[in-house]
């Protein structure tokens, strides 16, 4: 049997690579970039190197199991991904955890304007990130492979292994609880409105 060209599914791609590794090259070339952003996005660029590497390398250790009949790999390298970022999940909340505790930096005099908005985008991010570090651990995978990645719910179900059902709840959590913490954004005043208040 020849090998499968360039243009040949994942399935077939890893199928002729239980044969000859070097064949599963192609699904790296085809979803290495995909996947290392996702995991840059979740924790930075330093330990996203490592883990792509990671990723692929567990990948091919497991391509004995994957089911054939799924023609894209992609849900199943986003598994194994987000598998590898919970073991590192302690260390991405500490880090969310102390870029809430971190306070601004002192602004300079005369530029009113630029610290206000400087010191509002501080406080969203900030809010947000306390949203993400709210939600838990299977929440928040649901909600970043499908926001960040663009996964269908199906997709997310392959990677995670859980009922489309799940994806659904688990996601209607996450956007119910990150809305009402961002709604406490209503409350930030900038330096400008609690001059006006006070």
């Amino acid at each position: 049997m020849s090998s499968p060209g360039e243009d040949a599914d994942d399935a077939t791609v890893i199928e002729a690579s239980l044969r000859d590794p070097e064949r599963f090259a192609v699904i790296f070339d085809r979803h290495g970039p995909h996947i290392c952003r996702y995991l840059e996005r979740r924790l930075g660029r330093q330990v996203a190197d490592d883990l792509v590497a990671e990723t692929f390398l567990t990948a091919l250790a497991k391509r004995w199991q994957y089911d054939l009949s799924r023609p894209d790999a992609r849900p199943w390298l986003y598994g194994i991904a987000t598998n590898l970022v919970s073991r590192h999940w302690r260390a991405e909340a500490r880090e969310l955890k102390l870029r809430d505790r971190v306070p601004g930096e002192e602004p300079e005099a005369g530029h009113a304007e630029r610290v206000a908005e400087q010191v509002t985008a501080q406080a969203m991010g900030k809010l947000l990130a306390t949203a993400l570090a709210g939600l838990a651990v299977a929440e928040r995978d649901v909600l970043l492979l499908i926001a960040w990645e663009g996964l269908a719910y199906d997709e997310v179900a392959a990677a995670l292994d859980i009922p489309v059902g799940t994806v659904r709840s688990r996601l209607n959590r996450a956007r119910r609880k990150v809305q009402r913490t961002l709604r406490t954004a209503d409350d930030i005043a900038t330096p400008e409105e609690a001059n006006h208040h006070g």
